[in-house]
């Protein structure tokens, strides 16, 4: 039998590695490879307009990857619960494959759409191919249980063995028995929507450092993995936060997106790595694929992972509730130029260095501002070009201590951690430029600048930029009380419900990180 398939795009927007898409082509006579605009996401997504951008460029890339094998891709608007059922018929369809997706939305969605193909008699085939394993698994390998640290990750990944090989891409021979549904309106019926299509300003979008689609993608991993002593020696806590250009790799956008696929990127490292001596997890780049498997385990498995409230393994904290606070520090306005400068360059570039995340989420939830991870989320599920819901949720609550870290009592100063790879705040200048007039001495500090240097180098503090919306060394210091607090409730709630299962009373409860709550709360914060 000859099938008619849908090979639905969704994350993995490319043809390189795409087992579905394969599947898709085999034994069949006619192919519609779709992508479904879904309204579910702007409508309970944020989302900017570089975001946008990016998807717009990647989705054009991809049609015109397909057009060199004789075929397009249809763009379709509308929920798919309600798309497929009509393109069934239309289409008279006998087969839909497409990628596994892990969040909790997307299985919801998924279980649905296959149960309407099954009451059209159509073949469902599903593969997996945006993480390195099959996320339930690896949990089933844990006794059902999710794995709550990198190391036990590790471990149980031992056992599974490597990652499978990419699959190739598609050529001509995968088709050479297909024959190309598309019309001459295809692109007025199917095809790939403008940014004013969809709502949004161009003119509002930042420069165009990160261009989307699979070819940008394959070229930029080309780039990087002929630096071969840059990848074997590659350890993620030596890259700086703050260098005027990326001192990481910035593949990151293309891999949430699908435009590249993390089992190419993890074995054209092992290529590399091969009879090499290199660096090794967690710090490797094999590492930072592991730490993505990591969080993408963690949302698979984890109930309310992307909330504190409901979520198991968060930590409950009192947070305050200040609009003021947070539009001032995802506005880049706290009146600390380091972290200011971080926003900036998010809110404009659609990118931030992993430690500078890291400073700017202390700053907001445990370090400075005491607001909840969860708003903090929401500002980088807007406004990052590689904001991923497992990732986004998961290193929100390792940086606000709420869950996986529970070091508390490491803050990140918003002025010293800055001055260690630049202290002559040569990225602040790049992004604040109306502070660029300040020496080295006051960069980091301006308010500290006599008036006359404030008014020299034409910024005065409270006039032309904010005073510092907090004072760092008072608040973060009480803030660690706070978390204290809100640790000695959990371990409180804890010892009760071990009692209450007949546990015994007075046991010594560890953190899932293997320090005691004891040693957690005598340990003094650093500032």
């Amino acid at each position: 039998m000859k099938h008619i398939s849908i090979h639905w795009f969704r994350k993995g927007l490319r043809l390189h590695d795409n087992p579905a898409l394969l599947a898709a082509m085999t034994d069949c006579r006619t192919l519609y490879p779709i992508f479904i605009l879904d309204p579910w996401f702007p409508k309970n997504i944020r989302v900017s307009v570089n975001r946008w951008r990016f998807l717009v460029e990647s989705l054009r890339d991809l049609d015109e990857s397909l057009q060199k094998l004789n075929s397009r891709l249809f763009v379709v608007h509308g929920c798919p619960t309600e798309v497929f059922p009509v393109l069934f018929k239309e289409w008279k369809v006998t087969r839909l494959t497409f990628e596994i997706d892990t969040e909790p939305y997307s299985r919801q969605r998924d279980r649905e759409v296959v149960r309407l193909a099954a009451e059209h008699g159509i073949q469902v085939i599903q593969k997996v191919s945006n993480t390195l394993y099959d996320t339930d698994r690896v949990i089933a390998e844990n006794n059902g249980k999710v794995p709550l640290t990198y190391v036990r990750l590790q471990t149980l990944l031992v056992a599974l063995g490597p990652p499978k090989r990419p699959v190739p891409a598609p050529t001509l021979e995968n088709l050479k028995d297909c024959r190309p549904p598309c019309k001459d309106n295809h692109n007025a019926e199917y095809g790939i929507p403008t940014l004013e299509e969809l709502g949004q300003n161009p003119e509002q979008a930042g420069p165009r450092l990160y261009p989307g689609g699979e070819s940008e993608a394959l070229c930029r991993l080309d780039l990087h993995m002929k630096r071969t002593a840059w990848v074997c020696n590659f350890q993620k806590p030596q890259t700086e936060p703050n260098s005027l250009n990326p001192s990481t790799t910035v593949l990151s956008p293309y891999i949430k997106f699908g435009c590249l696929s993390v089992r190419t990127f993890w074995w054209r490292l092992a290529e590399i790595y091969q009879g090499r001596k290199h660096s090794n997890p967690p710090v490797s780049l094999h590492g930072q694929l592991l730490w993505r498997e990591f969080f993408y385990t963690a949302g698979a498995g984890i109930p309310n992972f992307s909330k504190m409230e409901g979520n198991p393994v968060c930590v409950q904290v009192d947070w305050d509730n200040n609009p003021e606070h947070l539009r001032a520090w995802s506005e880049g306005r706290t009146g600390y130029p380091f972290i200011d400068a971080i926003m900036t360059q998010l809110r404009t570039e659609g990118w931030i260095h992993h430690l500078a995340r890291h400073a700017v989420a202390c700053f907001l939830t445990r370090g400075d501002l005491w607001i909840s991870w969860e708003q903090g989320q929401k500002v980088f599920e807007e406004l990052l070009l590689d904001a991923d819901w497992s990732l986004n949720a998961g290193n929100w609550q390792w940086l606000s201590a709420s869950a996986f870290f529970h070091q508390f009592f490491r803050i990140y100063s918003p002025v010293v951690f800055g001055k260690k790879t630049d202290r002559g705040g040569e990225y602040i200048k790049k992004y604040l430029p109306f502070l660029r007039k300040f020496a080295a001495e006051y960069i980091y500090e301006p308010w500290k600048a006599p008036r006359s240097v404030q008014e020299q180098a034409g910024c005065v503090i409270g006039r032309d930029y904010p005073k510092p919306i907090v004072v760092h060394e008072v608040v973060s210091k009480r803030n660690v009380e706070r978390m204290k607090a809100a640790y000695a409730r959990r371990s409180a709630s804890t010892t009760a419900q071990l009692e209450g299962r007949g546990g015994k009373k007075g046991a010594k409860r560890k953190t899932p990180a293997g320090t005691s709550l004891a040693e957690l709360l005598t340990k003094k914060p650093k500032t």
